[in-house]
């Protein structure tokens, strides 16, 4: 079921509604309840919830075994390497000062 988004005109107040497609649309406003409007947005991108949602989960099963001997590849090439180098040290910010010296 999609969620509306309403805004109330007497308080301000914005909340959301979910609501079937098929009902009328039309919320009242937790705080004063008023009857609010419903706001007209742009849409929402699709999320997924929960684990099992990666990239490689929706290739084709040959694409799916190269990913995962490419990965078995790097981790073998890094312990022989004797693990992954650390980043570079880098130098804490000196404060500089608008006061002149004299």
């Amino acid at each position: 079921m999609p969620t509306y988004e309403y805004k109330c005109p007497k308080c301000g107040t914005r909340f959301e509604r979910i609501q079937k497609i098929s009902e009328p649309a039309g919320a009242r406003c937790p705080k004063c309840r008023a009857k609010a409007e419903r706001l007209i947005s742009g849409g929402h991108a699709l999320v997924f919830k929960g684990s099992g949602f990666y990239e490689t989960d929706y290739k084709r099963p040959g694409e799916k075994a190269k990913h995962e001997k490419a990965r078995s590849e790097k981790a073998t090439r890094v312990q022989k390497e004797g693990g992954e180098k650390p980043a570079a040290p880098t130098k804490p910010a000196t404060p500089k000062s608008d006061a002149k010296a004299d």
